[in-house]
């Protein structure tokens, strides 16, 4: 089938389960699609998070840039007033890229109401995480320790630092700097009653992530491992800071992009009134949402198509959404995964392989496709597309040879059938997964680019996701006209680029495929 038009200018590309689904790699095919066009992509805006969402995009790993940065053709990468973003990691992410001949820095422009997030919250990030489990007897939340959640508790407790500061003298960006540190070693001290060793160990654990996380700019010589040396931030007794380095350093970091901050919205405006096509990268999917997912296992940001128009900074309007997941189920931390497979199953062995968090490098748990999660995202959420990854992780190989299983709705002890995903986190942890039973196949898929060359099995699995999902979004009524319904419009078979279906049939045919 030809590719239908997008519905507006600004396209959200968002992901429908726990994250992780490969959203990267959706902007540079929607960029290709409209090179050419009337209304090519010129901008391509990370609407919230910050370095704790990992894109990976023509094998590029990002956290804090869009990953608009691999295509080059796009003048505008930008950086909205909804993110949360240490000036420090976007230097250290910009800098070995534009050695690598991609031009950021001529393109990039960040929001000067983007949050400023530092240190400060990163001890407050391992802080939590410490008094969670020592003083709580908790299970660890597994937060990423990039400082996200403090970083947006500065903005509701209304001690913002924004990008705007950086454009002002040194003496105010440095009291509100002296302010927040105040308040992160009173916290730390006092509230998380840390240990004096598990503080004087922050600095140390920040140390050897960053120098992990920036192995690759230490060797290109962009940067020496001094820069990620976080020990001189500590000050000479514990709870304390070296007030004066981290103010030099971060003042240092923030006035060197000077020249990228500023409007967004009027960009933006600016482009769309050219006829071009703005594109709005999330990180994190619809069930990490602080509102509407499950806390503790939620991200602080709105991670849905609404989003948009608050870090862009624009009026609502028409918005086209593409929900993004995967062929099979990933989650990390101590999320409640009904679907979740056992770790001894031969497909979980060989999915586990190849999943590890872009951000974090930890391994991802693994389950069968769960369609009332990504039902619910449609119903409740709404979305045009799908784009659907790592269809080729579930072909037949080694001591994987079984059924694929789709879960279609859940149940409880005493036979509830659930088709929604409960709100009640209490109610959700008791049920167990409904599944249909579809057959699997082993044919190497990875090189087909075709959807009528994929072997039948996997045509009926594909449709099988389509149909399971409108089940679930369009439960007891009929399904609307067919030209409203979301088209599944590319399908991954494979990491590489160019390892894409996009040829699928109608939403309607993958029904009767998986009848």
């Amino acid at each position: 089938m030809s590719l239908l038009p997008f519905s507006s200018q600004l396209i959200a590309d968002v992901g429908i389960s726990f994250g992780d689904e490969g959203k990267g790699r959706l902007i540079p095919e929607v960029a290709d699609e409209l090179r050419g066009t009337r209304a090519p992509v010129s901008v391509v805006l990370k609407v919230n998070g910050g370095a704790n969402s990992g894109h990976t995009a023509g094998g590029i790993k990002l956290n804090l840039l869009p990953a608009g940065v691999v295509v080059q053709d796009a003048p505008h990468l930008c950086i909205g007033s909804g993110v949360v973003a240490d000036p420090r990691k976007i230097s250290w992410e910009m800098l070995p890229l534009e050695k690598k001949g991609y031009a950021i820095a001529s393109r990039l422009l960040i929001d000067e109401r983007a949050l400023v997030s530092d240190l400060t919250h990163r001890l407050l990030d391992l802080a939590w995480e410490d008094y969670r489990v020592s003083i709580l007897a908790e299970e660890p939340r597994g937060s990423t320790g990039r400082g996200i959640t403090p970083s947006y508790l500065d903005e509701v407790g209304q001690w913002q630092i924004t990008y705007s500061d950086f454009l002002a003298g040194p003496n105010y960006f440095a009291r509100k700097l002296a302010a927040r540190a105040d308040r992160a070693c009173r916290t730390i001290q006092h509230v998380c009653r840390v240990s004096a060793e598990a503080w004087h160990n922050c600095f140390d654990k920040l140390t050897a992530a960053e120098l992990r996380a920036n192995a690759d700019a230490i060797e290109l010589g962009v940067f020496s491992k001094d820069e990620f040396d976080f020990t001189r931030f500590r000050g000479n007794a514990p709870f304390t800071l070296n007030l004066d380095a981290l103010t030099e350093t971060y003042w240092a970091a923030g006035t060197a992009l000077a020249r990228n901050i500023g409007e967004v919205r009027e960009l933006i405006l600016r482009e769309l009134r050219a006829g071009h096509t703005i594109i709005g990268e999330f990180g994190q999917a619809y069930w990490l949402d602080k509102r509407h997912g499950f806390s503790p296992n939620v991200t602080a940001s709105h991670t849905f198509t609404p989003e948009f128009f608050e870090s862009a900074g624009i009026p609502v309007q028409r918005i086209h959404a593409f929900g993004v997941a995967k062929a099979y189920d990933t989650k990390v931390g101590t999320h409640t995964f009904i679907t979740q497979m056992d770790d001894a199953h031969p497909l979980a062995v060989k999915l586990k392989q190849i999943e590890f968090g872009t951000s974090t490098g930890r391994q991802r748990m693994v389950g069968w496709y769960d369609a009332v999660e990504k039902g619910d995202a449609l119903r409740y959420g709404g979305y045009q597309d799908f784009m659907i990854n790592k269809l080729d992780a579930l072909t037949h190989s080694g001591d994987w040879q079984g059924n694929l299983q789709v879960c279609v709705a859940y149940e409880s002890a005493d036979g509830r059938r659930f088709t929604h995903v409960p709100r009640n986190e209490a109610v959700r942890k008791t049920l167990r997964p409904v599944y249909v039973n579809y057959p699997g196949w082993a044919e190497d898929v990875s090189k087909v680019r075709h959807f009528s060359a994929l072997p039948h099995n996997a045509q009926r699995y594909v449709g099988a996701m389509v149909k399971s999902v409108l089940d679930v979004a369009f439960a007891g009524q009929p399904l609307p006209p067919a030209n409203q319904l979301p088209n599944l419009r590319y399908l991954g078979v494979g990491p590489q680029p160019s390892q894409i279906i996009k040829d699928v049939p109608s939403t309607m045919e993958l029904v009767q495929l998986a009848r």
